[in-house]
């Protein structure tokens, strides 16, 4: 009696174990700006993208992929090159940089065209800050190009996938200074004397939407005569206005 007892126990131990080991990092992020593919459909400059509209930073599957969608059927569309993805013109070298809305640990942060590894970086298990920033030198190619950038879990076996499409000039030549009016500019860089942003709480309201400005999930602010939720925590930039960016706002 006490053996018929004991295996099944054993099994649910084994079973609760596994599923334990196999629940992914907590963590998420996504290349804003150049405007990687779940970018632009978040921003809806490209239609009937499905669920990733309100999640660009959820792109996480086992590390060792070279597609643009993880290996997640329900972000398919992200690894379709059929799709009319608008390009940024860049030069010769460019600047990517990645919104993380939750940090985590990491190893790497590599970045691929046409399955050539191009730039590796190495945190060695540091974790990042809220915005992370590396310039890449696209090794003299020219026109369109799809570039594949890969956050590396440190202490995971997942990864985060992000390709933006770009349009590369002639020769090399520096990362334009300004971004396309509907795209997500990258994060300003404040004085050493520049106060910390305030912080709006959640489910208060915060007053009328500004750049700078802190917000908690829950938080209420009002924009253009009309009220938004916030959806994730983030500190708000100049092109991240409530209607521009439904990963981060909804209507209250």
């Amino acid at each position: 009696m006490r053996r018929r007892i004991t295996l099944p126990l054993l099994t649910a131990g084994v079973v609760l174990g596994t599923l334990l080991v196999a629940t992914p990092a907590s963590a998420h992020g996504y290349i804003a700006h150049p405007p990687s593919r779940q970018a632009m459909c978040a921003q809806g400059r490209v239609a009937n993208c499905g669920p990733i509209v309100w999640e660009p930073q959820s792109v996480e599957g086992p590390k060792g992929q070279r597609n643009c969608h993880g290996g997640l059927s329900q972000f398919a569309i992200l690894n379709d090159d059929t799709v009319n993805w608008p390009t940024t013109s860049v030069g010769g070298s460019v600047t990517f940089t990645w919104t993380l809305t939750v940090r985590h640990a990491t190893s790497t942060w590599e970045y691929f065209v046409g399955g050539t590894r191009i730039a590796v970086f190495d945190d060695g298990g540091r974790q990042p800050t809220a915005t992370v920033s590396h310039n890449v030198s696209l090794g003299g190619r020219t026109g369109r190009q799809k570039v594949l950038a890969i956050w590396n879990i440190a202490d995971t076996p997942m990864a985060f996938y992000s390709c933006v499409d770009v349009q590369i000039g002639g020769g090399p030549g520096p990362t334009p200074t300004a971004p396309p009016p509907t795209s997500t500019p990258p994060p300003p860089t404040l004085p050493p004397t520049t106060a910390p942003p305030t912080t709006n709480p959640p489910g208060q309201p915060g007053g009328t939407w500004s750049a700078g400005t802190t917000y908690q999930v829950g938080a209420v602010v009002s924009y253009a005569g009309a009220n938004y939720r916030c959806r994730q925590a983030h500190t708000a930039l100049a092109g991240w206005e409530p209607p521009n960016v439904p990963a981060l706002w909804e209507r209250a």
